[in-house]
């Protein structure tokens, strides 16, 4: 636990303390990846997106693919029947979307938007390769009422940030860009 720095018993608790403008408005790299990405797409406005990617921040937004089979299997897990998740991820990304298409080609560039079709297993955000926030998805549970763990990655100590930041990475090779 040497990396580990604030443990939360839901997802509302950790953004509370950790509002989405303190993560994000001096980071120079922003990597999300898990279902629908609201910290990014519904609590962070599009001004503040822009200005993030104008000013040379990249941000790489990895969805789970609402075509695909895995969001229709964690729908059955959460008991939703009329497409719920899918619903709000094709909705998520197609804000993205729509804001990477009015940005100039260098800041279109830097957000970056992939899909995969795998079992959903954690929310992750990492911020300048620095900050690591990692939720669980556990069964039968909304991911909002989800613990969720900080870790701040120490060099100097074992600890989880380079374990979730490979979780990360590995994801992102083996997925598809929107």
């Amino acid at each position: 636990m040497a990396d580990v720095t604030a443990v939360f018993s839901s997802r509302s608790a950790f953004s509370s303390a950790y509002p989405p403008s303190a993560m994000f408005d001096s980071a120079k790299e922003i990597s999300a990846a898990g279902l629908s990405l609201n910290i990014i797409c519904q609590s962070h406005p599009d001004h503040q997106l822009r200005r993030l990617l104008d000013s040379g921040t990249r941000i790489r937004c990895l969805f789970l693919d609402p075509k695909g089979q895995a969001i229709r299997a964690r729908e059955a897990e959460e008991r939703y029947t009329d497409n719920t998740l899918t619903t709000l991820t094709a909705l998520n990304i197609t804000m993205l979307t729509r804001l990477r298409d009015r940005l100039d080609t260098a800041s279109a560039q830097r957000l970056e938007l992939h899909v995969y079709d795998e079992t959903i297993r954690f929310n992750l955000l990492i911020v300048d390769r620095a900050l690591c926030v990692v939720q669980p998805y556990l069964p039968q549970s909304r991911g909002v009422d989800s613990p969720t763990f900080v870790i701040k990655d120490n060099t100097a100590a074992e600890g989880l940030f380079p374990v979730f930041d490979q979780v990360f990475r590995d994801m992102w090779e083996r997925s598809k860009p929107v």
